[in-house]
């Protein structure tokens, strides 16, 4: 609303909405945008806490996973859900480093607080940090260390960096494992490229026995049963005939009335739908199938067919298992039975019906092509077993960023402290108001190491002094926090690994949302949707009572 010279009111919004501008509006995106930070903040490092987020029908999560925790918060900000956004685009990028991404926009709009109050318009800061950033990434390709992808020992190392912060802490050796040798046999290489693709590997949750009883299968698991008991529960050398067919006798669309006049003439009825069951059943046996796998279902009276035939059955099995098994098996998904060929089946070493848990399970292992495998999650919690898959696929990501980039560098606060050192350097160079700025980045880089340490319960101020003091000597670019003690150690030589990716995307993501906030300097919401009724007076639910009655 504006007023004219006149004192009359002229308005301009629609009645109800509400206008937030200038440094109100940016200091309550601000605000909005730290609080989910400093939510996901206590979760950050191998020291982290876990977050209970229980639902509207009272589902219960635990996680430490940056993503899931933002995801199932329904975080209703406007400004507040970008962070909730670079999450997303964290996990979907690359997989693991949600919390750094998340944490770091929370750093770089707490230091441009700082700024703001200093009377340095927001424009220069996202300036600023936008230089910043392109010399960070630069720097960080400079810094990264080149690897050779077939060192496993190296793989290990950087999935056991990944899962030190999950739950599945004291399994994580025998996780970090699993991981690397599900990736290695998805891998393809495409000229000079590495191509993997994370759905060829199949995660199947069983809640019971332990977490160390999670197997890696080298073929896929079904998370069906054997449809007939009179069916082999094991086949050796079978050859599977993949279907997107149904075994049954399939109803007319339209109603059809059939008037039979002679009790022999239902018994003919009834054989022609028998025949026409066995005779599919004998075209599928004629290609020397011994294992049938179908999208879709199977008739009783073919089930009969398929067990006397000695073939393995299994029914409405999902798409994406019957086109892993298509990858794994050799095979080819057949639309129709008729067109079944000898050439179309795939081969695999053993199809067996084995008990996991309380329920029944088909492994197809010893493929002719195994470029898809299953990873079978044990734990004797549910809600672990949730947790145990989310930190399985962090681990797989970490695995595969690593042998995509080909390029490594050293966690434990030693990478942001060796690129908060440079970029330092840097904003000499930069001058102006600007130079506050890219201190400013420095400064949130640092944030992070802060974080891990506050998170383990030590001093941060006297930790981040001899960090800095041991970074500015040649040898101690690699040089982190050990988080048990407070010491300063190489962190390369402990073991403790990233893929330069996970840091790039962090940091140009965390990047990207602070920025879009500082440059927002007016808040225009309309005025909530009433409900249907409201302005009647009536409640809702009265019309429709009426009508009823």
């Amino acid at each position: 609303m504006t007023v004219e010279p006149t004192g009359i009111p002229v308005l301009i919004l629609k009645e109800g909405t509400q206008r937030t501008a200038g440094r109100d509006a940016l200091r309550t995106n601000i605000m909005a945008a730290r609080a989910v930070a400093e939510m996901v903040k206590t979760t950050y490092g191998p020291k982290g806490m876990d977050k209970m987020l229980v639902d509207a029908l009272g589902d219960v999560t635990i996680t430490n996973d940056g993503a899931t925790i933002l995801d199932k918060a329904e975080i209703q900000h406007s400004a507040a859900k970008m962070l909730v956004q670079v999450a997303k685009s964290q996990d979907n990028e690359v997989g693991d480093g949600t919390k750094r991404a998340v944490v770091f926009a929370g750093e770089l709009l707490k230091q441009a607080e700082e700024l703001l109050a200093k009377n340095i318009h927001p424009t220069v800061i996202v300036s600023g940090y936008r230089k910043a950033m392109e010399e960070t990434l630069k720097l960080l390709d400079q810094v990264a260390v080149p690897i050779d992808i077939n060192n496993e020992e190296l793989l290990k190392k950087v999935a056991k960096t990944s899962l030190t912060s999950k739950a599945v802490h004291d399994a994580r050796d025998y996780f970090a494992e699993m991981a690397v040798k599900a990736v290695k046999q998805i891998v393809e290489k495409r000229g000079d490229k590495y191509y993997i693709d994370l759905d060829n590997v199949q995660i199947i949750k069983k809640y019971g026995g332990a977490l160390l009883d999670s197997t890696l299968v080298y073929g896929i698991v079904l998370d069906k049963e054997v449809v007939h008991p009179g069916m082999p529960r094991r086949v050796e050398n079978a050859k599977i005939a993949l279907l997107d067919a149904p075994l049954e006798i399939e109803k007319p669309e339209i109603d059809a009335e059939i008037r039979i006049s002679d009790p022999n003439q239902l018994r003919a009825f009834l054989e022609q739908e028998e025949n026409i069951l066995q005779k599919m059943v004998e075209k599928i046996a004629s290609t020397g199938a011994n294992v049938v796998i179908t999208q879709k279902g199977i008739d009783e009276v073919a089930q009969h067919f398929l067990a006397k035939k000695g073939i393995l059955a299994v029914r409405r099995v999902k798409r994406s298992d019957l086109e892993k098994l298509e990858r794994a098996t050799g095979g080819r998904i057949v639309s129709n039975i008729d067109d079944l060929k000898p050439e179309d089946l795939g081969y695999a070493a053993l199809v067996e019906e084995r008990k996991v848990g309380e329920d029944k399970m088909v492994f197809v292992e010893g493929c002719k092509n195994p470029r898809s495998v299953s990873i079978v999650i044990r734990g004797g919690l549910e809600r672990l077993v949730d947790e145990a898959e989310r930190s399985m696929r962090d681990a797989l990501s970490a695995v595969a960023d690593v042998i995509r980039d080909g390029k490594i560098v050293a966690g434990g606060g030693a990478v942001e402290a060796e690129l908060a050192k440079h970029i330092r350097k840097f904003s000499t160079k930069v001058g102006g108001k600007e130079q506050l700025a890219v201190e400013a980045f420095a400064k949130a880089l640092e944030g992070l190491v802060v974080t891990l340490v506050e998170n383990a319960g030590l001093d941060p101020v006297d930790i981040i002094m001899k960090l800095r003091a041991s970074h500015e000597r040649e040898e101690g670019a690699w040089t982190g926090v050990d988080l048990n003690n407070g010491d300063l150690v190489n962190m390369m030589e402990r073991g403790v690994i990233e893929p330069v990716s996970v840091i790039a995307n962090a940091i140009k993501a965390g990047t990207e949302a602070a920025t879009i906030i500082l440059r927002i300097d007016d808040v225009i919401a309309a005025s909530k949707a009433k409900e249907k009724g409201a302005e009647t007076g009536k409640k809702p639910g009265e019309e429709e009572k009426k009508e009823e009655d």
